[in-house]
């Protein structure tokens, strides 16, 4: 008898495509070796030398993160993030040259959601990044059900209700459109309810960092969030951190 033919391979999966990154950066040297250094590690690299163009890039929708300087010409960093904010909630890292309080801060009142200090360490740069892709895409964990599945019900709070499965956010019924670490920090606000959360703690909860940071993205992330969903919702521990009220 002759031979049986094996059955043929199945075809291999697709290759996830890679994760792209805008990055807009007006020194050249800078922008060469930032770009390189993050292909290194698999990354799609679009450059930008000024903001206008990183504006027109953005625009094109082909990036999953913007990492940008804060001096930029014609429309700096933080004019660029604010025009980002108006429309969208893709991921934002500034970059600082000298980690100014008044960059950083601006930089994060402008809706950025992080912030690195040129020169960049290499690793820490792409710690950071991959941190903030997490909070983009992230899925919040579903308990197995003890009986037949049912969709989770919103959680409520006066005016404002959070479904945790949809992850959505309405106030008055209307929908909030929130940035992804203004969203996992609500998350994270919202299953402590009545619970003092420190600072440390939601940098290591909400901004995966494992170390210390920057408090102050804690402070500007919190007060973003209380402008969209309300000043009274989250109460300042004097000392210690903030409270989600029950």
């Amino acid at each position: 008898m002759p031979d049986a033919v094996p059955p043929p391979a199945p075809a291999p999966a697709p290759a996830p495509a890679p994760v792209t990154i805008l990055l807009v950066e007006d020194d050249e040297v800078i922008r060469r070796s930032v770009a390189m250094a993050l292909e290194r590690y698999g990354y799609r690299v679009l450059v930008a030398a000024d903001g206008l163009t990183g504006l027109e890039l953005f625009r094109e929708g082909r990036h999953d993160l913007m990492l940008i300087d804060v001096m930029l010409p014609g429309l700096d960093g933080i004019g660029l993030c604010r025009r980002i904010r108006e429309t969208a909630t893709d991921p934002i890292l500034m970059m600082s040259a000298r980690g100014d309080a008044l960059d950083v801060v601006s930089g994060l009142e402008a809706g950025a959601d992080d912030y690195v200090v040129k020169p960049v360490d290499t690793a820490v740069l792409v710690a950071r990044i991959r941190s903030l892709l997490r909070r983009a895409a992230f899925v919040p964990p579903v308990a197995e059900p003890a009986g037949p599945a049912e969709p989770a019900a919103p959680l409520v709070f006066g005016d404002l209700s959070l479904d945790p499965a949809a992850l959505e956010v309405r106030r008055g019924g209307e929908r909030i459109a929130l940035a992804p670490t203004e969203l996992r920090l609500l998350l994270e606000f919202a299953a402590h309810p009545g619970i003092v959360l420190d600072r440390q703690t939601l940098l290591r909860e909400v901004w995966d960092y494992g170390w210390d940071g920057d408090t102050r993205v804690v402070d500007l992330c919190v007060q973003r969030l209380r402008k969209k969903i309300g000043s009274e919702r989250v109460e300042t521990v004097r000392g210690f951190g903030y409270k989600w009220k029950r």
